[in-house]
């Protein structure tokens, strides 16, 4: 079982790889500071919120929908809390 934060943790790692891209460069695109994207990456937060991963989604060109779409978030996986 994992957190819903280490899924989108580990789901941006994944895109940022796929996509050849630097987390300045989903920085820039999606509007997060460095510091609030790190803390995602490194999972220092308790939570992460459908606004942020929104705007991850949004910086890595995709919908929600696919951004989500990944093994990582399938709920028989997942603790939800």
């Amino acid at each position: 079982m994992m957190t819903v934060n280490k899924a989108v943790a580990l789901r941006i790692c994944q895109l940022l790889n796929e996509k050849h891209m630097s987390q300045y460069r989903l920085e820039q695109n999606s509007g997060l500071s460095h510091s609030r994207l790190g803390c995602i990456i490194k999972e220092k937060n308790k939570t992460v919120t459908l606004s942020t991963v929104m705007l991850i989604a949004q910086g890595f060109n995709m919908t929600l929908i696919e951004f989500l779409d990944s093994p990582f978030f399938d709920t028989n996986n997942l603790e939800i809390e």
